[in-house]
């Protein structure tokens, strides 16, 4: 450490490098470079590990304006960390498509130590990484993919929502992540569109409130109060054209000399605005959806002309309502035609108790393959993670869509690639088996956080469930979160899908690499000297 620094600690007895010459030192390199990197990365890891399993506890993250969000989902707290050193960043632009094994990998490169060349360490982790999804392969067993038979998905789900904020209902949870697939997929391509997915909220009611809605929700209301509420058999005319009179393309000016030139003014605007009602209402409509606004006037003309209306809806919800419909989008108020026109069955505007908010629910559509979930909850925070689990438990499900390999949790599949990578790695007789022990040794870090996260003694909760996993040739054994006095995972129908648990590995062995190949860290504007 002496050629670095000093190591010192602060008040809570947190480490920290106190660098020589800190206010000129503005490069590392060869080693030094490698051990900052690899405290950079063990910190990053160190943050989410409590975050893992059904026990693993959540954390605060503040923003710059006081924002607050609670949440243990490792792709969030990654996102939303303030870090300020390279490789930090780096891992955190890598990770944002996955969640808490990130930088676990990482921990591992320690123990290899600086007497090895850092691209022979590379070379072991590639062997170690190629046994380990062999390994996962092997152990992979086919999950049901059957609509009729949604138990299996459901109870994968669960495993998904197991460790969130709402847990507490995430049977429910798991039904509505399930039947939104379901309804969106093509199961003969084995296809699922995310756009056709929604997830809207509302703060009011209780997570148990939250349910599929088989339509669209707009978080808009109707443009006047006096508007009918309901409608049936509806055709929509979807507008992303201005609902007012056309203004003149050139420059131009107007002098309005008297009262009545105002007037006529004023007549000739209300003339044009009832022409444009009629020419709606002659092709059939009986509802505007609009992109853009409405002065007051107009809409007190849309209210006489008996025409419901809908304004300043935004452009995602605009074409998501499009698709849900079958109806056309109008960019020009002369394109509108009655084939246009998109169907739903019920449009109805929903409020909320005391709280004055409403909403548009619109339902039995043409496309019955656009779903909404609609999410209640006491808070905004609330509302925010339960959108963050049920994407991430819609995301498994479509893995599973894809690819209904699964491997089973609970560490149980970590615990099976470290014994495969172990017994490769006695039999290499290169450099190389060293990387490939720490590889294994990384592996063991989740069962390890996830024993701890749970209360148990870590290193022996570990040390039993790998020699059962050998002695009874079992690889379904992991940790016993739930202290169910089973460790068989299969039992406890704790299932992870292949591809995700192929992709963490395959992830966590890049960064490393990446981190590996670094050796000079150079900042802008140094000399050369």
């Amino acid at each position: 450490m002496s050629s670095m620094g000093t190591l010192a600690f602060d008040e809570y007895g947190r480490p920290f490098i106190i660098i020589k010459d800190q206010d000129k030192k503005t490069r590392l390199s060869g080693i030094d470079a490698l051990k900052s990197h690899i405290m950079a990365a063990k910190a990053v890891a160190s943050t989410l590990r409590t975050s893992l399993g059904p026990n693993g506890l959540d954390k605060m993250m503040v923003d710059r304006d006081g924002e607050v969000t609670v949440t243990n989902d490792g792709a969030t707290i990654l996102s939303l960390m303030d870090v300020d050193h390279q490789i930090a960043k780096l891992m955190v632009e890598l990770s944002k498509s996955q969640d808490d094994e990130i930088g676990d990998g990482t921990t591992g490169v320690v123990a290899a130590g600086p007497w090895i060349h850092p691209i022979r360490i590379s070379d072991g982790y590639d062997q170690a990484a190629r046994i380990a999804i062999e390994q996962l392969d092997k152990i992979a067993e086919t999950l049901p993919c059957d609509p009729n038979n949604t138990e299996p998905l459901i109870e994968t789900a669960m495993t998904t929502l197991g460790s969130k904020i709402i847990n507490r209902c995430h049977r429910q949870m798991a039904e509505i992540a399930v039947n939104a697939i379901l309804t969106v997929a093509d199961m003969e391509r084995k296809d699922v569109d995310f756009e056709l997915i929604k997830m809207e909220g509302k703060v009011g009611g209780k997570l148990e409130d939250t349910q599929l809605i088989k339509g669209v929700i707009v978080d808009k209301e109707f443009s006047h109060p006096q508007m009918p509420k309901v409608l049936k058999d509806v055709k929509i005319a979807i507008l992303t054209c201005p609902f007012e009179p056309p203004k003149p393309k050139t420059k131009h000016k107007l002098d309005v000399t008297s009262v009545e030139d105002y007037k006529a003014l004023q007549k000739y605007e209300k003339e044009k605005f009832e022409e444009m009602i009629q020419q709606v209402k002659s092709n059939g409509a009986n509802l505007a959806i609009c992109q853009w606004g409405f002065d007051d006037e107009a809409n007190h003309l849309l209210l006489q002309n008996e025409l419901p209306a809908v304004r300043w809806v935004g452009g995602p919800e605009i074409e998501l309502i499009a698709i849900a419909t079958g109806g056309r989008i109008v960019p020009r108020f002369c394109e509108l035609t009655a084939e246009k026109l998109g169907t739903a069955g019920v449009v109805k505007e929903i409020s909320f108790g005391t709280t004055k908010d409403h909403m548009l629910v619109i339902q039995e559509c043409k496309n019955t393959r656009a779903v909404t979930i609609f999410i209640r909850g006491g808070n905004k925070m609330i509302i925010e993670e339960a959108k963050r689990a049920l994407h991430d438990a819609l995301c498994v499900i479509r893995n599973l869509v894809k690819d209904n390999r699964v491997v089973y949790g609970g560490g149980a599949s970590e615990i099976a690639c470290a014994l495969a990578v172990n017994e490769a790695a006695d039999k290499c007789p290169s450099l190389e088996q060293y990387a490939m022990r720490s590889f294994a040794d990384a592996l063991e870090v989740i069962p390890m956080a996830l024993a701890e996260n749970s209360g148990l003694n870590p290193i022996q909760t570990m040390t039993e469930v790998r020699a059962r996993q050998v002695k009874e040739s079992n690889s379904f054994l992991g940790i016993d979160c739930l202290h169910n006095n089973t460790n068989d995972m299969k039992q406890q129908h704790v299932v992870e899908t292949l591809i995700g648990k192929k992709q963490q590995i395959s992830l966590a062995t890049q960064v490393v690499k990446m981190i590996l190949k670094i050796d000079d860290i150079r900042a802008p504007g140094e000399s050369e000297d």
